[in-house]
């Protein structure tokens, strides 16, 4: 059996001399570290006009997975396994500017119930914070990061087999048109059917039965759709083309036969730790077999006799989406946009809202310490706060906040959906002290100040009219704030409604004052 390589001094000495070779400086570099189920994978790249060109990349076995148990929850050992890994991650990320950094975290830390307690201990190592994407998200990014390393206008169907999940896209150019994550991915299968080590016939066929399994949830509509060509990323695609070129069944492409009979060669190894080829590196060699089990099932299930294979996967794609909010081309925006049109957000009172938000935002960021992320966050959940009136009127703010936490919205990790899914869910009513723990928990006071701003915007907007009167704010102390009310249509009535609120806002710690005309 190989021996699994431990990162050495002298590999990352490498990594940081490459890095510092470059000569550029921290806004001409942009990085990326993806946390997936079977390895955790940090690239760095240079922007050379609008595209990425990779600097250094590492990976290491993690296996995030592995240290699930039966109910989700996440052994002390893969945390400790992960913080180790990250913390020799860290010292790579001095050159590059944290706003040009992204840490995304993938199956693994979606299921573990306690994923929270691993993102805080780990967020205390890295210059950015971990965001958890959903399943649909990381289809997105995938094949974001495939379409840019595989530029093509054949409409491709993308796949990508992770520890714990596994990816399937079809998409044209650089849109996706149809995407999905199902749960079953080469670390999963070899706790399931590979346990004991063994390489059997069994084994293969189970491993294979459940995949297509999964696959009958997608498998019509897919084919229905059509694609021109196969591709797949990742390391378990990348492990058979090489393997299968370096057993003499391919040249270019994984094909079924080649599979077939790379299967039956595994079989008859028979155990997992006599596998010995020059394609599979030691972290992937114990989960090579699920992942050749899974690949070959697919491409049997969707009639596959010939896959490509594609280097840039997530990481790549995470870049290319730094790069489109670089440049205002924001996914996060487009998809606010869809959100509203597919719920018949009233445009003309969400723009007043957003207005008004915008201004108070303005005349309070510096005392509040806001930054243009939480600009975006305040202006994105004011455009959507009404979304919920589409379910029900009464207590529309609960729908709001239900559809923007549970929704697959393209762009927004879970933890930037649960803040906006906060801000609308208490922008009216009574405010409550649990309400208040869980928007602490989730963004300090400053996301519970957004909160609070949005409702004032809603008060003054409460009309419907552009002719209403407008509202000041004013931050005397964090905590003191004061609020007056301009000339304009229904002032009377704002105030009034603005001193109804001062015991709401007495509730989560804000001393709100209605000064007089």
């Amino acid at each position: 059996m190989k021996t699994v390589q431990v990162d050495t001094t002298a590999r990352h000495e490498q990594i940081a001399k490459s890095i510092h070779e470059t000569g550029l400086s921290r806004d001409e570099l942009i990085g990326s570290i993806d946390l997936g189920s079977n390895s955790f994978h940090l690239a760095i790249a240079r922007l050379d006009h609008g595209e990425v060109r990779k600097v250094a990349s590492i990976s290491e076995k993690v296996q995030l997975a592995a240290g699930l148990d039966e109910n989700n929850v996440l052994s002390e050992e893969a945390m400790q396994r992960g913080l180790d890994c990250l913390h020799r991650f860290a010292q790579h990320l001095t050159e590059v500017n944290p706003n040009l950094l992204r840490v995304v975290a993938t199956n693994a830390l979606r299921k573990a119930v306690n994923a929270q307690e691993f993102i805080k201990r780990a967020n205390q190592l890295l210059p950015k914070p971990i965001e958890i994407i959903s399943g649909r998200e990381e289809a997105r990014l995938i094949y974001l990061g495939v379409s840019h390393s595989n530029a093509s206008t054949d409409k491709r169907l993308v796949i990508d087999i992770g520890g714990g999940s596994t990816e399937f896209i079809i998409g044209q150019g650089f849109e996706p048109l149809e995407m999905e994550s199902l749960q079953m991915g080469c670390v999963a299968f070899t706790k399931k059917f590979f346990f004991d080590g063994k390489i059997t016939e069994d084994a293969f066929d189970q491993a294979m039965r459940v995949t297509k399994t999964e696959l009958l949830s997608i498998e019509k509509r897919y084919k229905k759709v059509g694609w021109d060509n196969a591709i797949a990323s990742s390391g378990t695609a990348k492990a058979a083309l090489l393997v299968l070129q370096e057993l003499g069944l391919v040249d270019e492409f994984i094909t079924l036969k080649g599979m077939e009979k790379l299967k039956r060669h595994l079989i008859k190894l028979g155990a997992i730790d006599k596998i010995d080829f020059e394609g599979v590196k030691a972290h992937r060699q114990a989960v090579f077999p699920a992942g050749v089990a899974e690949l070959f099932a697919i491409m049997q299930t969707f009639g596959i006799d010939q896959l490509g294979y594609s280097d840039g996967a997530l990481r790549e794609g995470v870049m290319y989406d730094m790069l489109g909010r670089i440049s205002n081309e924001d996914v996060r925006d487009r998809s606010v946009m869809a959100m509203a049109e597919r719920y018949s957000v009233d445009i003309k009172q969400a723009g007043r809202v957003t207005t008004t938000c915008a201004r108070l935002f303005d005349a309070v960021k510096d005392s509040l310490g806001f930054s243009d992320e939480d600009r975006d966050l305040l202006r994105r959940a004011a455009n959507l706060h009404e979304i919920g009136l589409a379910v029900g009127h009464s207590h529309y703010q609960k729908h709001s906040a239900y559809l923007l936490e549970f929704s697959d919205i393209a762009g927004f990790s879970q933890v930037g959906q649960a803040m906006m899914a906060q801000i609308a869910r208490n922008h009216r009513r009574k405010l409550k002290s649990d309400a208040l723990d869980i928007a602490e928990n989730l963004g300090g006071r400053k996301l519970v100040y957004l909160c609070l701003i949005l409702r004032l915007a809603v008060q003054a907007n409460q009309s419907r009219t552009t002719k209403a009167a407008p509202i000041h704010l004013e931050v005397t102390e964090v905590d003191r704030w004061q609020v007056s009310v301009g000339d304009g249509l229904h002032d009377e009535l704002i105030r009034s409604q603005l001193n109804s609120d001062v015991a709401q806002f007495s509730k989560w710690g804000v001393n709100l004052s209605v000064l007089d005309a």
